[in-house]
């Protein structure tokens, strides 16, 4: 037993070292330069002096992964998944959300109670650096990628006409990609990317069966929309404490609140009687790409997204004043953004509203501007 034990925490050390990282990141054409100056990180992932410079040999996969590396990040998910919404079926986009509040939830909890660093630099050459405060296992990034690839795969089986190999397909590039984007970048480790795969599998395998049950109470039950916004504001505010300060807890606190907004948005719909679902009998067709309606998509997408941010803006901008106002914090006090009392009433409020317009208010404007 002590022999086995042994052998599972050599490969588990083996899989968190960072020269791997540096290896996959040099096969792919991404080379640190080294400088006599350069000295290891600390923990929190800042280096002692200046950021390491790096040479690209492969500039294809560079801009492939970055790119694919973008799919994690908040300008993704307020236009792709809103956009989900409004052009192809409002069941997928609920569906999706739920999920992904469920895998990030998870997945930031983790990573700040289990603390283990990020790769090191150097070896490691680091593309992004908004992040570096932030532990690394799991890889939110490979867990949201698996969820919300997967999750739109199963659902999308009884409300869309396709081949179930080519979806499965695109599902699988893009769980891959996104996850491979993420050692690439040498923002984790293999550990972290494959517990994040695999933790991200556990839960939608133990959830699957009962994602109908979640659908009925959702839509249905008089108190759902109370339910979910005072158990998600729970959630942000009990959100584990570090003795630094970390995008955690503002990014679990993004993502409750626009799913908690969605979420109550969809019951108001569903007893307004108007969901815009497709009419018919399910699963429909795909709509043919045809000029009318990549034109007609085109503008539901640029409009929604200058409906989503000017109300990320305004409700940000009001909820702040607000708040500096009750704490008596000077306006000029940036970092009080940071504190709890603050920080999770201004991006909750901000984003369950970014979901309730997203949910209830769009599509009727669309309605009114001819978009539908």
């Amino acid at each position: 037993m002590s022999v086995h034990l042994s052998r599972c925490m050599e490969l588990l050390t083996y899989l968190h070292d960072s020269e791997l990282v540096a290896r996959f990141q040099r096969r792919c054409g991404l080379f640190l330069v080294e400088s006599a100056h350069l000295k290891p990180e600390r923990q929190s992932g800042q280096l002692d002096c200046g950021r390491p410079r790096y040479e690209v040999r492969n500039w294809p996969l560079h801009f492939l992964f970055l790119l694919s590396a973008s799919l994690g990040h908040e300008i993704f998910y307020i236009t792709c998944l809103p956009n989900i919404h409004w052009s192809v079926d409002p069941f997928l986009c609920r569906r999706l959300l739920n999920m992904w509040a469920l895998v990030m939830y998870v997945g930031q909890v983790m990573k700040d109670v289990l603390k283990l660093p990020r790769p090191f630099s150097p070896p490691v050459v680091k593309l992004e650096t908004r992040v570096d405060a932030e532990y690394g296992l799991p890889s939110t990034h490979a867990m949201a990628a698996t969820a919300i690839s997967f999750t739109l795969l199963l659902s999308a089986t009884s409300r869309i006409q396709f081949q179930f190999g080519v979806g499965l397909t695109i599902a699988v590039t893009l769980a891959t990609l996104v996850s491979l984007s993420r050692l690439y970048t040498g923002m984790h480790s293999v550990l972290d990317v494959i517990c994040g795969i695999l933790i991200s599998a556990v839960l939608l395998g133990g959830t699957y069966p009962y994602w109908e049950t979640m659908d009925h109470f959702q839509l249905n039950n008089p108190i759902s929309p109370i339910v979910v916004l005072v158990l998600f504001y729970f959630l942000c505010y009990i959100y584990p404490e570090l003795d630094h300060y970390s995008t955690t807890r503002g990014d679990t606190t993004t993502i409750l609140g626009t799913c908690a907004g969605a979420s109550a948005g969809y019951w108001v719909n569903q007893q307004l009687g108007q969901t815009f679902e497709p009419e018919g009998m399910l699963p429909v067709p795909l709509p043919t790409l045809t000029a009318s309606a990549l034109a007609l998509g085109t503008g539901r997408f640029l409009v929604g997204a200058v409906i989503l941010l000017a109300t990320r803006q305004i409700v940000k901008t009001v909820s702040l004043h607000m708040l500096y106002s009750w704490y008596k914090v000077p306006k000029s006090d940036n970092n009080a953004r940071r504190r709890k009392e603050i920080e999770v009433p201004s991006k909750f409020a901000t984003y369950t509203s970014v979901g309730l317009v997203n949910s209830i208010l769009a599509n009727r404007i669309f309605l009114f501007l001819g978009l539908l």
